[in-house]
């Protein structure tokens, strides 16, 4: 049972319940509706992190699957399960990352790095020196601030999940990914 009730209707600015009609009810949208002055921010945001970045669709969603199982948060694993699979991540790399088996063999280079980084991002305010050097090598700079902002996004959008109980009732995985035409494949 979430922790927070609803937010009064009423309560609810004009130009906020505008931004909030034009998407499917939603609990976590509901939640953060708690905050008028930012809840449309941080739609805004979610939506960049779908338009507007330069990392791929698959690397964000091995970012944002690592963030869930890091913060224990169901709410966005189960809601990128699915889009994690349309973007590409099959189902034994997202096992490996439930497992938190950050080194397993069976994970691509690429693949590794991304998850460990994330990993250690989410564990702790520093990464180690070569651990950060091979992301520097993987990733360019642009793509290293996109991820820590994909980090941030999803651990504080977990956070809210998990500390007020948010409770998951559908999942939207099965909706279009929407990117950007000149995304790179992995």
């Amino acid at each position: 049972m979430p922790r927070l009730a609803d937010p009064d209707p009423n309560a609810i600015p004009a130009d906020v319940r505008d931004v909030l009609s034009a998407l499917p009810p939603d609990p976590m949208v509901k939640m953060l509706t708690h905050s008028v002055g930012t809840v449309n921010l941080f739609i805004q945001l979610a939506r960049a992190q779908f338009t507007s970045l330069e990392l791929p669709a698959r690397s964000r969603e091995l970012v944002i699957l690592t963030v869930a199982e890091y913060t224990e948060c169901e709410f966005v694993a189960a809601q990128h399960r699915p889009m994690s699979e349309a973007a590409g991540v099959g189902r034994a790399t997202r096992e490996i990352i439930t497992s938190r088996d950050t080194d397993n063999p069976a994970l691509s280079g690429h693949d590794r790095t991304l998850i460990r980084f994330t990993a250690e991002v989410v564990r702790s305010p520093r990464v180690p020196d070569d651990l950060f050097d091979e992301v520097r090598h993987l990733l360019s700079e642009r793509e290293i601030v996109e991820v820590l902002q994909v980090i941030g996004y999803y651990w504080s959008f977990g956070r809210v999940a998990t500390v007020l109980n948010v409770e998951l009732t559908t999942v939207y995985g099965d909706e279009p990914l929407l990117t950007d035409e000149t995304e790179r494949a992995d």
